[in-house]
């Protein structure tokens, strides 16, 4: 690189970044950071001390199942919360409850080995503190980050997803296989602290401008006395008024029941049989963590015209991975595959979830987060459940081309609906007042 194009170049990762000079952002990533590498972590030491503990792998479906189904429970309860009482605190009281189960957790294996119903107690409490949790980080990032740069700070949200979902497995193998899995679980519980003071450390920001009257009822919180049930209404009323958004969820319901589902159940089935195992799983799932990484940094600092367009188009690369399980491919042509999911996942999510900040009043983004994720989890987490009778039936690969074409199809289908290219990039969000967030260091 000449030395004359050096300071072009920092000045452009400067502009993409920006958003870390935000205080109250800042905190809350480093945090996120901190928490989402402990989460990846605990995962292997998990379903390590279950196996360890004497229980089958039965038993591990079992603990698994009791932390998926709180977040499906759970997740519109938490977005109603999180309109209601405020973002911050919701995700405290999440966090703290994470916490204390991973560090009983910690407690419970080093004194023994547990039951398989505490692990599956422990679990559930996770798994309700996550789905308390997810859809209020979507309203709170639109407090703590300014609006011309939401864009970027969910790319770099998803930057650390990515991140961590590479390192957090690799560097928890190493540990676990040192010290055990009770001290991964345990520096989960303090990265699950590290989030809590984050969180505490930040304040609510100041109006920069009076609010005014016609905006009121969207851009502040709800009044304590309106019942649960009614703000849930006005969340699915949210929901379903934007057909953009509805028609995505809807997508991606069938998307993982159909597609994603299958793939993470019989794409390991189809590792062992002929790609080499668990090693080359591995190595396809840390090549899809690259894709997601690349597809991040490539979405900092770009902001789309139409950015629905652009997110749907990426969903085209969505479904590579199983059409190269599918076809028998070797294990370098999956891994490309799932290096392209992993792009097509950053950017969607990345500008599916700006959108949404954009499009809906401040007041309600984590309601209306809230359906979307129940719609898309609650059902495709079936696909779990149908993939093994169904490839019984017709066979592995045939499950998986299914799949794959019904994604190519689907997204196809969407990208031609006028709602999608209707949306165009708004750098600031419906029905909120303009705040002045926090820049000092």
């Amino acid at each position: 690189m000449p030395e004359r194009d050096a300071p072009r170049i920092r000045a452009a990762v400067g502009r993409r970044i920006a958003v870390l000079r935000h205080r109250g952002f800042r905190r809350l990533y480093i945090g996120q950071v901190t928490s989402l590498l402990g989460t990846w972590m605990s995962g292997v030491a998990v379903t390590f001390a279950v196996l360890g503990s004497g229980i089958s792998a039965d038993g591990l479906g079992v603990v698994m199942a009791a932390q998926i189904l709180p977040q499906v429970m759970f997740v519109l309860g938490g977005g109603v919360l999180a309109d209601r009482i405020g973002r911050r605190p919701v995700m405290l009281g999440a966090d703290a409850l994470c916490c204390a189960a991973q560090a009983a957790l910690a407690v419970a294996l080093l004194a023994g080995r547990p039951p398989i119903w505490l692990f599956a107690m422990l679990a559930a409490l996770v798994g309700t503190g996550q789905a308390l949790f997810t859809p209020a980080l979507a309203g709170l990032m639109t407090e703590v980050a300014p609006r011309p740069e939401l864009g970027d700070a969910n790319a770099l949200y998803g930057l650390a997803q990515s991140a961590t979902r590479i390192i957090g497995p690799s560097l928890a193998g190493l540990v676990v296989a040192l010290v055990g899995p009770a001290v991964v679980i345990a520096l989960d519980a303090a990265s699950y602290a590290v989030s809590v003071a984050a969180l505490a450390l930040l304040r609510p920001p100041e109006p920069a401008a009076p609010v005014p009257p016609a905006l009121a009822p969207t851009a502040t919180a709800p009044a304590p006395h309106r019942s649960l049930l009614r703000e849930a209404g006005e969340g699915w009323t949210e929901f379903r008024s934007r057909t953009w958004l509805w028609v995505t969820t809807l997508q991606f319901a069938l998307f993982n029941l159909i597609t994603w589902g299958p793939y993470l159940l019989l794409g390991p089935v189809l590792a062992r049989a002929y790609l080499g195992g668990a090693k080359a799983w591995g190595l396809v799932m840390a090549v899809g963590g690259a894709g997601a990484v690349l597809g991040g940094l490539s979405a900092l600092g770009r902001r789309p015209r139409r950015p629905l367009v652009v997110a749907t188009l990426a969903t085209l690369g969505y479904p590579a991975p199983c059409l190269f399980l599918a076809l028998h491919a070797a294990v370098g042509a999956v891994a490309v595959g799932a290096f392209a999911a992993g792009i097509a996942s950053a950017l969607f999510n990345t500008y599916w979830t700006t959108t949404l900040q954009q499009q809906v009043p401040a007041g309600r983004v984590s309601r209306a987060s809230s359906f979307s994720t129940f719609g898309g989890f609650g059902v495709g987490m079936f696909g779990l459940v149908i993939a093994g009778p169904a490839a019984a039936l017709a066979g592995p690969a045939r499950v998986l081309g299914a799949g794959a074409a019904w994604a190519v199809l689907s997204s196809l289908v969407v990208l031609s609906l006028p709602c999608i290219r209707a949306i165009t990039w708004s750098g600031d969000p419906a029905g909120s007042a303009e705040r002045a967030p926090e820049t000092v260091a």
